[in-house]
């Protein structure tokens, strides 16, 4: 089992999609992601996050204040602002102008640490930006959504802080008191390095279980809706990292906090986007869920070549 995991992890982008293309042939084998069952789930990823704190990424926190702030500013304005554009530029209809606004409303994803930790980035400043855009993801997640997409579709703001609260907030706390107290136990180490892989396979039944919510759908729209749906995203999340870059480097940091602020801020937590809009739009605005359900497996694409990219640049 600890071997599959490992391997799980390391080739997370190969499982999600393969859960996806399953899911589009034989969709009932996902039914049952959906609901309480894709909360739960979602905690279950967020509470690996908190496995892998230690009370030292919280005193980054405190020691690198003016760091943490640009990068996690520069997130929360650079991807929500970058989807509202993108989204009227190609004159998205309502329900995927929200599922884009969605992914770039919400915080960092958990893969990004793994990823700055492949490129020799800074991971400190990783998980710290991570850690930060995290705790605010509960107030400020739930009002840029109402800011940019308020006025077209009806946004339920407090809902969403609830939801968020349950599923990243307290998740992320009780992974942390757990690794705070039990992580100096040898035992619980291993346990520790399966994480990643776990989380990995949540990820994935997730995009399963959002495909087969959007399966009659996407057949009945058409396979020009996908292609849109993914130019989009493909757009969003490239600009994301290139102006992530260029937020880098305007502030002077080293190579290292340059890919580091690139990586989190184009890559986001695709699977909050998911459950929040299963959880709020699902009955409305169905097509919400693709643009969430794409992200969740390109992010984890493009998040491995940009960090291979980098990685073979030092290598030449």
């Amino acid at each position: 089992m600890k071997h599959i995991l490992l391997h799980i992890a390391q080739h997370a982008s190969v499982y999600v999609i393969g859960a996806a293309v399953v899911a589009m042939f034989v969709p009932q084998l996902f039914a049952w992601v959906s609901g309480l069952t894709q909360t739960v789930i979602l905690g279950i990823i967020m509470l690996t996050m908190g496995l892998t704190l230690t009370i030292a990424d919280f005193r980054i926190l405190a020691s690198r204040p003016l760091d943490i702030f640009i990068g996690t500013c520069s997130q929360f304005s650079i991807m929500p602002l970058v989807a509202y554009a993108v989204s009227h530029i190609f004159q998205l209809n309502d329900a995927l102008m929200l599922g884009i606004v969605l992914v770039g409303c919400c915080p960092g994803g958990v893969s990004s640490n793994i990823m700055s930790f492949l490129c020799k980035g800074d991971v400190a400043f990783s998980v710290g930006m991570t850690t930060a855009s995290t705790i605010l993801a509960p107030i400020v997640t739930p009002f840029l959504v109402l800011t940019l997409a308020g006025q077209t579709v009806e946004v339920d703001a407090w809902g969403m802080f609830a939801n968020i609260l349950i599923v990243t907030i307290i998740p992320v706390a009780l992974g942390f008191l757990i690794n705070h107290y039990c992580g100096a136990h040898t035992s619980f180490a291993p346990i520790r390095q399966l994480m990643p892989g776990v989380s990995v396979v949540c990820l994935a039944c997730i995009v399963g279980g959002v495909v087969c919510s959007v399966h009659d759908v996407l057949l009945s729209n058409g396979f020009w809706l996908f292609v849109l749906t993914f130019v989009v995203v493909l757009i969003h999340n490239s600009l994301g990292y290139l102006l992530g870059y260029v937020v880098g480097t305007l502030c002077k940091f080293s190579t290292p906090k340059r890919r580091t602020v690139s990586i989190e801020i184009g890559m986001q937590n695709a699977g909050l986007a998911t459950n929040l809009a299963s959880n709020f739009f699902l009955a409305t605005y169905p097509l919400a869920l693709v643009p969430c359900a794409i992200s969740c497996a390109w992010h984890s694409i493009s998040g491995t070549l940009l960090a291979t990219w980098f990685a073979k640049r030092d290598a030449k």
